[in-house]
């Protein structure tokens, strides 16, 4: 599957509560209209018809049209940057709305997206934190990964764990005095001693 990072911050971060609250992302692209049933040679002529004229816009349109009518597929994932937060959605199908004004307050263009998921940015997991500063509207993760693999990011984060600050005050030498200790009590006459003991040393050996 293919993971995607929307841009708040370029995109406008005014749409994010709608976003979140009416489960879709969305473009405006004026001129051009709906995209469900048009072929790529078909679209990207009638993106250049509508903004021939615009420069570096018809570019970035082009990227923009690409990835959210043709790249991004039912059941890929999408990431969404929001303040001092990231939110991660499971993305469904392309769909157009009509609406009564052509401007760029219309999203016509949309994405469903069903949100699972919102962590502090500060604690998203290494690995994605460069993904997710991009400087881009829109953008791929490459390569692709597999659900384990985002899974793992997501529930693994960069926030330090309580045991790794106890692990630092307490020396090798002690660890090994410790573990020493508990061989001893495995030989214990004290059955329950020995159980004790046994779950200590398994317990640091998954630690």
């Amino acid at each position: 599957m293919n993971v995607f990072l929307l841009n708040p911050g370029l995109h406008g971060a005014k749409h994010i509560p709608v976003f979140l609250k009416e489960n879709y992302v969305g473009f405006a692209w004026p001129g051009i209209g709906d995209l469900e049933h048009v072929s790529g040679p078909e679209w990207q002529k009638q993106a250049v018809q509508a903004y021939k004229a615009e420069g570096q816009t018809l570019l970035e349109i082009l990227e923009e049209i690409g990835s959210l009518v043709y790249g991004m597929q039912d059941g890929d994932y999408l990431f969404v940057t929001d303040g001092d937060y990231v939110h991660l959605g499971d993305l469904g199908d392309y769909f157009y709305v009509e609406s009564q004004e052509a401007d760029e307050e219309s999203l016509n263009h949309r994405r469903g997206v069903t949100w699972l998921k919102s962590v502090p940015k500060a604690e998203v997991h290494p690995e994605l934190k460069s993904f997710l500063n991009r400087g881009a509207k829109i953008a791929m993760l490459e390569p692709s990964v597999s659900q384990e693999q985002l899974e793992y990011w997501m529930t693994n984060s960069a926030k330090p764990r309580p045991e790794a600050a106890i692990s630092v005050l307490v020396d090798e030498e002690t660890i090994a005095r410790a573990l020493d200790l508990l061989k001893e009590a495995m030989s214990s006459g004290d059955a329950d001693r020995r159980e004790r003991a046994a779950i200590a040393i398994l317990q640091f050996a998954k630690a």
